[in-house]
């Protein structure tokens, strides 16, 4: 499977379940893995711990671990198990509270993370964008301020740009060295607004990014999300990432080419979600280099990134030897 003895280095920047998901195929291949992770989260378990105890929210990175891990099985489902049944305990995770206790025994959230992952045999190396609270806003286009991560898309409205605060937070050495070292860096999948830019909020990752010799590529969603990209093209996703970084920084976007049943598009569009418009021609007006591929997997009324197919690209792209295909297909 490895074509020369150097390991790419890919960098994927995101959070919620898009990354983990993406992280679950690509750990299977001879790759150079570094994840990082958005800690804009504050609703749930991550919520609560934040609020709590004053650390960074950990819930997606638990997820990112879990997904890199390679313990046994039983002790990756222990590291997710959520309690039930109890009022002090219900809805929190128990990788949660075991990142919250480790973070209050070393006085480091990253310290806690780096830990955890060498007891979870992690495949890679997790980085959280910051290593302290951050706070996501969002200015909707009526010019009306939401403050929190999990309140923005509960409005339902046209997001004119999200900030954070603080605004001057400090990336990990190690973050901006992963960056600057990087092969590829990867973009997305995952909801636009709340997961992927708190990322490229941080000025110093922003930066790096910008800055950085590998090749960068925006893995576009399938749907769009109410409340955050009420029927976002394609290039509207990107537009979104370039006015937030204020730079055109991207070489390629990677879509699927598959043609959506229409009994999961009606199912979807109850919730206000439609299949992302892939406007091609746009896009290449916009200078990227634009991959369709078969990435997509329905499973009941589903559709999601299927992780061995898109890894399987990836890991082809790192190596230059992807190739493009934009004949459609249909399921």
């Amino acid at each position: 499977m490895e074509r020369n003895q150097h390991r790419k280095r890919i960098v994927i920047l995101g959070g919620g379940t898009g990354l983990s998901t993406l992280l679950r195929g690509l750990k299977l291949y001879p790759l150079d893995l570094t994840a990082i992770v958005t800690v804009a989260d504050d609703g749930g378990s991550s919520g609560r711990l934040r609020d709590d105890l004053d650390i960074p929210p950990p819930g997606d990175i638990r997820n990112v671990m879990a997904a890199l891990s390679d313990a046994e099985p039983l002790v990756a489902e222990m590291f997710q198990y959520r309690f039930k049944h109890s009022l002090d305990l219900d809805g929190h995770s128990l990788g949660n509270l075991m990142l919250a206790a480790l973070t209050d025994i070393t006085g480091d959230f990253s310290h806690a993370v780096r830990e955890m992952s060498r007891v979870l045999s992690v495949n890679g190396t997790v980085l959280p964008a910051a290593n302290q609270i951050v706070t996501l806003s969002a200015e909707l286009e009526d010019g009306t301020i939401i403050e929190g991560e999990s309140k923005i898309p509960a409005y339902l409205q046209p997001i004119k740009r999200v900030f954070i605060e603080p605004y001057d937070v400090k990336a990990l050495p190690a973050t901006i060295a992963a960056i600057e070292n990087a092969d590829v860096i990867v973009v997305g999948p995952g909801s636009l607004y709340t997961s992927i830019l708190p990322n490229l909020l941080v000025k110093d990752i922003r930066k790096a990014v910008i800055a950085a010799k590998a090749k960068k590529i925006y893995i576009c969603n399938l749907m769009t999300q109410a409340g955050e990209t009420y029927k976002y093209t394609a290039s509207d996703h990107v537009k979104a990432l370039y006015d937030h970084v204020d730079e055109k920084f991207l070489d390629a976007i990677l879509l699927d080419k598959v043609q959506m049943p229409a009994t999961i598009a009606e199912r979807y569009e109850k919730e206000q979600a439609w299949p992302v418009e892939y406007d091609e021609e746009r896009l290449k007006k916009m200078g990227l280099e634009v991959y369709r591929k078969d990435i997509a997997n329905i499973s009941g009324e589903t559709v999601r990134h299927e992780p061995t197919k898109v890894a399987e690209w990836l890991f082809e792209y790192a190596d230059g030897h992807a190739s493009k295909d934009s004949k459609q297909l249909y399921f």
